[in-house]
């Protein structure tokens, strides 16, 4: 006896090639009904034998396609309608639900055979894709997800890509990208004064980076600056021209064991379907200039059509890094690149399908056992993280790092990395995708979060919005821990990063609370010490050596300022901070590391690298007893020990320190957050140190443990607070 049932299923299945299963199982169970998506989830009907319901229902979940991700599947009982066919029917928009959308995918497998395949008709093609692989987030203008919704509407296919899409077998049917060398986007080459008059783009730019050129890339989600990551000269012309003296390069390869030491999971989440950067250790080979300083590299395989092709032509590794000038965002539009990047690219390498959304690459590296994020946007967001039950809500975050997050539904969605809103243009990139992700995902917000500094443009953001709760800075970090992992308070947490405004007016970063409800105390914190210079003290390390009470300029700092800012932190008519942030500035002022850092973490980052990892001596101190610490390895390294031994002691005295004030707390559970956990060796000291205690560590795994992870913890905290 037949029997037909409605099945709802909400999570990411639009644009994973989720409908296409669908019809394919229903066909093999001989059910009959229809698929279809809407604007909330996927919506199927199907009739007939109890049987064969009970093993589509059973195959659904356990087959889904690979980029699918079910949250949840409702089966409701309908009566039979006597129907013998099952068919994929047109997408129904319904105001005011939402739907999850698949982040942009790798090129598979599958589609990078068929590229270098000259029997192929879409041998050599930019932009193969397919069910599996291939733009989604980065073309999709609204939803239901359906090509007349995309960027690539302008595209018509031809019949044999129609063909295609229309065929239940194959591996393209309802791939919405589907495109051709007939019907699909195509390349063009422009050089300084304009397009040039070529029929071999692709060809001419990799000529052009053969010759030490920069060409600005198209990617999916904005321009990419490459050049060869071989060519010392290119890289310092790019360093130059971008406005980027130190910060680390990525760079895109083939081969990364040449270059790096590859571990199994490291190897894993290189080749998976986001495809993002990952911090290696580095054995050498490249440019001195890509990384300079540093122990690790930023590594990513080419995860396009076009990006395979380039490294096919080129057949060496290429460095691959924003397309912008320093903290602004990246490049979207040609007329963008234009105007932004023609005094730092001689090529640019552009197409004609255009950008939907703004996203630069992932970074993430392998740490305390885990895959942890950097860097969250282009293959990660928006896939939803969990949220406590409530009304829709946004929260904007900080003021470095921007990125919001929306919530609804037991769902957050955070946005990707924008930049520091130090900038105009980064502002404007911050509202564009925050109004892109309200509307894609419905929110209308009934409360907004944002940080307890007045200043930010994030906060100022969130008042336009709606009155909103203000969460102390590292409070935020450690509910951000608490919402990914879906834990419950009481925990207790160590934030520890560069700044974040405490209720008492000083500027906080070296925090042990004890999270309790919506509400947090402050258990433990690093001694304050003055701020000589405010802001300044970020970038000139040696600032925080004076206070920290250094009494000799450290090496290549002028003496008669280092004495005026000395006097001026002794007077202590400064601000006055907890930070850990500026305590490892200070360290690494006075072991000759960085003085003066031309980006944010440099001279921590500096430090870490130039730690020696066989040293594990430590110095018993507590958390608030950092003065004694500095004053310490001031007597230490004037006595001639090494700084590398020096650096080593500084972080495992941190480290043990951290762990003696979670232990004191009584409370089991213990979370880590703030950007300063993004430190591999800090972490993993804490994380072993915690573990042998006998204490059960948490960390950020899928948002920064940075204030790219902030809006998270805002968010979590705006719900608990109703």
């Amino acid at each position: 006896m037949s029997r037909r049932y409605a099945v709802t299923v909400r999570g990411t299945v639009q644009g994973v090639g989720f409908r296409p299963f669908v019809y394919r199982l229903a066909r093999r169970h001989r059910l009959a009904g229809f698929v279809r998506n809407s604007t909330g989830p996927v919506e199927i009907e199907v009739e007939g034998e109890p049987g064969s319901l009970r093993g589509f229902l059973e195959a659904l979940r356990r087959e889904a396609p690979p980029l699918a991700r079910i949250e949840e599947v409702e089966v409701l009982a309908l009566a039979p309608r006597g129907e013998r066919d099952f068919v994929i029917v047109a997408s129904q928009a319904r105001p005011g639900d939402f739907q999850s959308v698949s982040p942009d995918a790798a090129t598979c497998e599958d589609c990078r055979r068929e590229l270098f395949d000259p029997a192929d008709r879409r041998y050599r093609y930019p932009f193969i894709n397919c069910t599996n692989c291939g733009p989604r987030f980065t073309v999709i203008e609204s939803l239901p997800y359906d090509r007349p919704r995309t960027t690539m509407r302008r595209f018509v296919m031809c019949q044999a890509c129609r063909r295609e899409y229309e065929d239940p077998a194959d591996r393209r049917f309802h791939a919405q990208p589907n495109a051709c060398w007939d019907c699909g986007p195509r390349l063009a080459l422009w050089g300084e004064d304009g397009p040039l008059a070529t029929d071999r783009p692709l060809e001419e730019a990799v000529e052009a980076l053969r010759r030490g050129l920069v060409v600005a890339v198209k990617g999916l989600g904005g321009y990419q600056l490459a050049c060869d990551a071989r060519n010392e000269a290119a890289v310092r012309r790019l360093r130059r021209r971008k406005h980027r003296p130190g910060k680390p390069l990525a760079v895109m390869l083939t081969d990364p064991e040449r270059y790096c030491r590859v571990s199994a999971g490291e190897r894993e989440v290189l080749r998976g379907p986001a495809h993002p950067i990952v911090l290696l250790d580095y054995r050498g080979g490249l440019a001195p200039s890509i990384a300079p300083g540093l122990r690790r590299l930023g590594v990513m395989l080419p995860y396009t059509p076009l990006h395979h092709l380039l490294l096919d032509g080129f057949a060496g590794p290429l460095v691959m890094t924003s397309g912008n000038l320093s903290e602004e965002p990246i490049c979207r539009t040609e007329e963008e690149a234009w105007e932004r990047l023609r005094g730092i690219a001689d090529r640019f390498l552009v197409h004609d399908r255009p950008i939907a959304a703004r996203y630069d690459d992932s970074v993430v590296q392998v740490a305390a056992g885990a895959v942890r994020v950097v860097r969250r946007a282009r293959g990660l967001a928006p896939e939803p993280l969990p949220l406590p039950a409530g009304p829709p809500v946004v929260a904007t975050g900080a003021h470095l790092k921007a990125a919001f997050t929306v919530g609804r539904d037991g769902r957050a969605f955070v946005g990707p990395h924008v930049g520091d809103l130090d900038h105009l243009l980064t502002v404007q990139a911050f509202e564009e995708q925050l109004e892109r992700y309200r509307r894609l995902f419905s929110v209308e917000p009934e409360r907004v979060a944002c940080d307890l500094h007045p200043d930010y443009a994030s906060t100022r953001i969130a008042e336009r919005l709606g009155e909103p709760v203000r969460v102390q800075h590292h409070h935020a970090h450690l509910a951000g821990v608490l919402a990914e992992h879906g834990l419950e308070p009481p925990v207790v947490g160590a934030a520890l990063d560069g700044v974040g405004l405490g209720p008492d007016g000083t500027v906080w970063g070296g925090e042990v609370l004890l999270l309790e409800g919506a509400s947090y105390r402050r258990l433990a914190h690093l001694e304050p010490v003055p701020l000589p210079g405010g802001d300044r003290c970020a970038r000139e390390g040696w600032r925080m050596a004076a206070a920290y009470g250094l009494d000799r300029p450290p090496p290549g700092v002028d003496g008669v300022r280092f004495e005026l800012v000395r006097r001026l932190a002794a007077g202590g008519r400064v601000p006055w901070t907890s930070s850990m942030g500026r305590f490892f500035d200070a360290v690494a002022s006075l072991l000759g590391v960085c003085q003066v850092s031309s980006y944010e973490g440099e001279a921590a980052a500096l430090l870490e690298a130039a730690s020696d990892p066989g040293v594990d001596e430590v110095i018993e101190v507590e958390l608030e007893e950092n003065r004694r610490l500095f004053a310490e390895l001031v007597r230490r390294h004037r006595r001639g020990e090494p700084a590398s031994r020096l650096a080593a002691v500084f972080h495992n005295s941190v480290a043990r320190a951290v762990v003696a004030a979670c232990r004191r707390a009584g409370v089991r559970r213990v979370v880590l957050s703030g950007g300063c956990f993004q430190n591999r060796r800090l972490l993993e000291s804490c994380w072993a140190g915690l573990r042998a205690a006998g204490l059960e560590p948490y960390a950020n795994e899928r948002v920064p443990a940075n204030d790219g992870g902030l809006s998270l913890g805002q968010a979590w905290v705006a719900m608990r607070c109703g």
